[in-house]
Formats: C-alpha cells, sequence, structure tokens
C-alpha cells in the first residue's frame, strides 16, 4: 500500500508539474486573486475527471488513446500560446480570443488535464485503487496550479508588457513538447 500511494504521489507530482508550468504561462496575463483560485479549482476537478474517464476506457479499451490525447492537448497548448502571443502584440485589449474565464477557462482545463486521461487508461488497465488515484492527482493539480498562476502574476510585474507574449511562448513550448517527440 505504501508503495502504491507513493507512486500514485509521484505520478501525480509530475503531472501537476505540468500544470504549474503551464500555470506560469497563463499567470503571466492579469489575472485577479479570485481567477486564480477558480483556475486551480477547475484544473483540479479536470485532474480528477480526467483520470477517472481515462481508467473507465482503459478497462475497455487498449491505450491506443495516449498518442491522441497529447496530440489533442499540444494543438489546445499551441491554440492558447498564439492567441496569447497576438493579443500581446495587438494594440487592443479585446483581441484575446480564449481567456481563462467561462468557457476558455474550460478549454485552458481540458488542455492542461489531457495528458492526466492517458495516464488514466494506463491505470485503468492496470486496476490501479481509483478513488487514491484520483485524490492524488486532484490535491497536487490544484496546488501546483495555484503556486505557477502566482509566480507567473508576480514574474508579469517584473517583465511589464512582454510577460504575455512570454508566457504564450511558455504555451506554445509546450504543446510542441507534446507533438513533437524531442
Amino acid at each position: 500500500m505504501v508503495g502504491e500511494v507513493f507512486t500514485l504521489s509521484v505520478m501525480a507530482f509530475a503531472l501537476g508539474m505540468d500544470a504549474f508550468s503551464i500555470g506560469l504561462g497563463m499567470g503571466m496575463i492579469r489575472l485577479r486573486m479570485r481567477q486564480i483560485f477558480n483556475i486551480g479549482i477547475m484544473i483540479g476537478l479536470f485532474h480528477v475527471w480526467m483520470p477517472l474517464l481515462g481508467m473507465i476506457t482503459g478497462r475497455f479499451l487498449s491505450d491506443q488513446f495516449g498518442a491522441f490525447a497529447g496530440y489533442a492537448g499540444g494543438v489546445l497548448l499551441l491554440v492558447l500560446g498564439a492567441q496569447m502571443i497576438w493579443s500581446s502584440i495587438s494594440s487592443s485589449n479585446n483581441s484575446r480570443l480564449i481567456t481563462p474565464v467561462g468557457f476558455g477557462l474550460l478549454i485552458f482545463a481540458l488542455s492542461v488535464s489531457l495528458d492526466s486521461f492517458s495516464v488514466g487508461l494506463t491505470l485503468g488497465i492496470y486496476q490501479a485503487k481509483t478513488a487514491l488515484v484520483l485524490f492524488c492527482f486532484g490535491i497536487s493539480a490544484t496546488i501546483l496550479t495555484w503556486l505557477g498562476l502566482l509566480i507567473g502574476r508576480e514574474v508579469q510585474g517584473w517583465l511589464g508588457t512582454y510577460s504575455e507574449a512570454l508566457g504564450g511562448s511558455i504555451l506554445l513550448g509546450f504543446g510542441l513538447k507534446l507533438l513533437l517527440p524531442f
């Protein structure tokens, strides 16, 4: 039992670090504390639902969907990153197509948590303890997202108007990392 908890905790931390890194980029746009709180909660919830869906699917299907989830997440991150860069160089403040509010928050949370669907597939195939997986993944993702967003918010103050372009570049980089095997 201790070995399984340790393994799942490390796995949850690794998936949460992805959310942390992307949170750094997204935190560089001007976000209020309430938005940061809501983003962390939403990503935590998606890091519960996506592996749950993956585990259910993994119990019935092979792990062929793992590559699809990574590609879909990569494309979503590329769109978010490009949109942030475009918004930073555009003279209009209303040029942001996707913001971390409402539907944009759902897209952001989905893009960050697609990799946990892939992991859930594998864990479902190996019959891992569902409640333990979901607890570890949700808590880690929420806390690490909050940390990333808060640190990104601080960095935004140092970098001024270039921070949103840097944040978009970070998201683009993670999107490319998911799409290109290097």
